[in-house]
């Protein structure tokens, strides 16, 4: 089947830098996508946009290069709740893979064991409205109930203007809850602003709840993007990630986004993506934590 890629959107960066930043041994990449191939893993009929081809040979490659030993790839919404091409690349990572899924209620135990035993660990929940239809609350909610005897996660994606109501609903999940992306705040507003104090305070008085400080290229108001040599690309972006990486340094996860779907004005260089990582755990220690411990514990049960 042929697929045409959604106009005006970016293919990933070919031929990436060497970071300059040595990751410490078992670095994981806790959040990264396999988009197809189409012809052999079609996308999603109710897709909201087509990305460009990102086979799991390339991101094993990625991964090699960067210098990291593990990775976490999570359900893409361009696949829906068919997660074929996840589930392939975690069959062809020889244990260096875990996953995180989309189901639909319909879902069945068995089918649940299944997935645990090709090294699924969490389910995702997304819920920006410009890439997803709206799924029920009480089918989510029916769905983290099911999952959370396996000893999985939800991942729940939203932006953070969105964050007060859906309060009730993230503090009420029975399972640990990982956030993508610090959920997503405006960093053009201060950093102790009314909006980023709510997401901190969700995670302060809620310890289920974990955040991935990833994606500043997503972020970043100011840039400069990271495809002109720059080592200290997205500067914006520092305070609001160190902050949580020192205040709840158990509780964070690093990933690259590779191959960063539905960017539109740069494609960043992954190797100056690995760089931005000292700049947000500024000591050996957090870094650890945040790339090794953290990860581990969290998707290998270590």
């Amino acid at each position: 089947m042929e697929f045409t890629k959604t106009p005006g959107w970016l293919d990933w960066y070919t031929g990436p830098s060497k970071p300059a930043f040595a990751l410490p041994p078992g670095a994981v990449d806790a959040h990264c996508h396999v988009f197809g191939p189409g012809a052999q893993f079609p996308f999603a009929p109710e897709r909201k946009y087509t990305p460009c081809d990102a086979s799991k040979d390339q991101l094993f490659a990625l991964r090699d290069h960067l210098g990291f030993e593990r990775n976490v790839i999570v359900q893409a919404t361009c696949h829906g709740a068919d997660n074929s091409a996840l589930l392939d690349a975690l069959r062809h990572a020889e244990g260096k893979a875990r996953g995180v899924v989309t189901v639909k209620r319909s879902v069945t135990d068995q089918q649940l064991q299944d997935l645990n035993a090709t090294g699924v660990r969490g389910v995702r929940f997304n819920f920006v409205k410009r890439l997803v239809d709206f799924t029920p609350k009480d089918e989510l909610m029916e769905i983290a109930a099911r999952i959370a005897p396996l000893g999985w996660h939800v991942v729940i994606y939203f932006e953070a203007v969105d964050l007060p109501e859906l309060w009730d609903f993230f503090t009420a999940l029975p399972t640990t809850v990982v956030v993508d992306h610090m959920g997503r705040p405006d960093v053009s507003k201060p950093i102790d602003g009314p909006e980023f104090k709510l997401f901190l305070k969700y995670m302060r008085e809620h310890p289920n709840v974990w955040s991935k400080v990833s994606c500043p290229e997503r972020l970043s108001v100011t840039g400069p993007p990271a495809l002109d040599g720059q080592r200290n690309a997205y500067q914006d972006v520092v305070p609001f990630a160190r902050r949580i990486v020192e205040t709840f340094p158990d509780r964070v996860l690093w990933g690259t986004d590779w191959p960063h779907p539905n960017l539109k004005n740069h494609m960043p260089d992954d190797g100056l993506l690995v760089d931005f990582i000292p700049h947000i755990a500024v000591t050996p220690e957090l870094q650890r934590k945040l790339l090794v411990d953290n990860p581990a514990r969290l998707y290998w049960g270590a």
